[in-house]
C-alpha cells in the first residue's frame, strides 16, 4: 500500500504517483462508501467508529515516521496533527497492554495507545482532496484504505497464517520507535541538527 503524495510531503519522503482515482469534489461520505465501503459515524465533523471494522494504534508522528521506514507490514495509516494512526484488526486494542508486557515494554512511558470498541476518530480527508479544502492539522491518509483492506490489517498470527501483517511485529516496532523518539526529544537541543521537527505535522 503506497503512501499518498500529501502524506509523503508531510513526512519528507520520496514522491509516489497520486492515487489512480482522484475523488475531486466527491463528498467525504461518498468516498468512504465507494472505496473502503465504510459508513461515517457522524456527518459533521466526519468520524469513523473503531472496534468493528478496525481498531487504531496511535503514537507520536515522529515515532510513526520511523515505523514506516522499517520493513514492517502495515494496513492503512493516517496522520492527524502530531499523532499517527495505524489501522489494525478489530480486537487488537485489547491486546496492546499484554503485548507490551510480553515484549518487556510494560511500565515504560511510551505514549503508545490503542482505540477499540466504542471509540471514534476523525475521518481523514479522502486522498487527492486539494490541500486548501483541509484545515491545518486535519487528519490525512498516508496509506489510504482500499476495498477489502480489512482482510490485511495487522492481527495476532493464527495457526497456518503466512506472511500477512503481524500485530506483534508492528507493536514491537512502534514501542521501540516511541522510546527512541522520546530519548531524542530529551537530548536534542531545540533548533539544532537532530532535534525533532514536529511543526510539519501540526
Amino acid at each position: 500500500m503506497a503512501l499518498t503524495a500529501a502524506g509523503n510531503a508531510a513526512l519528507g519522503l520520496a514522491a509516489v504517483p497520486p492515487p489512480r482515482t482522484a475523488p475531486g469534489a466527491e463528498s467525504c461520505a461518498a468516498w468512504y462508501a465507494r472505496v473502503p465501503g465504510w459508513t461515517l459515524a457522524a456527518a459533521a465533523p466526519a468520524r469513523l467508529a473503531t472496534g468493528t471494522v478496525f481498531d487504531v494504534l496511535e503514537l507520536p508522528a515522529d515515532a510513526g515516521t520511523q515505523v514506516l521506514r522499517r520493513r514492517v507490514a502495515t494496513g492503512p495509516v493516517a496522520v492527524a496533527g502530531r499523532r499517527m494512526r495505524f489501522l489494525v484488526a478489530p480486537g487488537a486494542a485489547e491486546e496492546l497492554d499484554g503485548l507490551l508486557d510480553w515484549l518487556e515494554w510494560g511500565g515504560v512511558d511510551l505514549d503508545l495507545t490503542a482505540l477499540g470498541e466504542g471509540g471514534l476518530i476523525a475521518a481523514p480527508a479522502p486522498p487527492g482532496q486539494p490541500a486548501a479544502h483541509a484545515p491545518r492539522g486535519a487528519a490525512v491518509w498516508l496509506r489510504p484504505p482500499e476495498q477489502g483492506c480489512e482482510a490485511s490489517l495487522p492481527a495476532l498470527p493464527g495457526p497456518g497464517q503466512g506472511d500477512g501483517p503481524d500485530l506483534v511485529r508492528l507493536v514491537a516496532a512502534a514501542a521501540t520507535e516511541c522510546h527512541r523518539a522520546r530519548l531524542r526529544r530529551r537530548t536534542a537541543p531545540a533548533g539544532r541538527p537532530g532535534a525533532v521537527d514536529q511543526a510539519r505535522f501540526s
